[in-house]
């Protein structure tokens, strides 16, 4: 079966303008299964939770429970996953990564590919408008987020 990554991320989209509405960082993301089944959806609840570990691959994938292998599930969101989110890609070896874009944060994408994760990159112009506005108007909450 082809996924529909388009679809898959909008789901991913809703989660990260959830995290806006609720004040937090605008980044969505979903686990998929191989069927396209969405597994576990979240969005970064860094400053909701209070938290600095719930970014919005974490929260998907906490969501999705326990899952007896992930080589088949796909990790979609809307931002190039940071060193800690590319970690646990890599950790429960997750088979694919669709990032929505990698313009304003580029992440640990390319590492990721090298170590055998299909890497599926978007360059959606609605993720890079949602993180560059973000990133204008709260540069402060944006550089916490990234570790600067």
């Amino acid at each position: 079966m082809t996924l529909d990554y388009s679809s898959l991320l909008q789901v991913a989209l809703e989660e990260a303008r959830l995290g806006l509405a609720e004040g937090g960082i605008p980044i969505g993301a979903a686990l998929v299964g191989p069927d396209g089944q969405i597994l576990g959806r979240g969005h970064n609840r860094r400053v909701q939770d209070g938290d600095p570990s719930v970014h919005g691959e974490t929260d998907a994938f906490r969501k999705a429970g326990r899952i007896r292998g992930y080589r088949d599930t796909t990790m979609v969101t809307t931002l190039s996953p940071c060193w800690y989110c590319s970690g646990l890609i890599r950790q429960f070896g997750i088979g694919r990564v669709v990032i929505g874009e990698a313009t304003t944060f580029h992440g640990g994408h390319d590492w990721l590919a090298e170590h055998g994760v299909e890497v599926v990159l978007l360059d959606d112009p609605e993720c890079t408008a949602l993180m560059t506005e973000f990133i204008k108007e709260r540069p402060e909450l944006w550089f916490e987020d990234i570790g600067e």
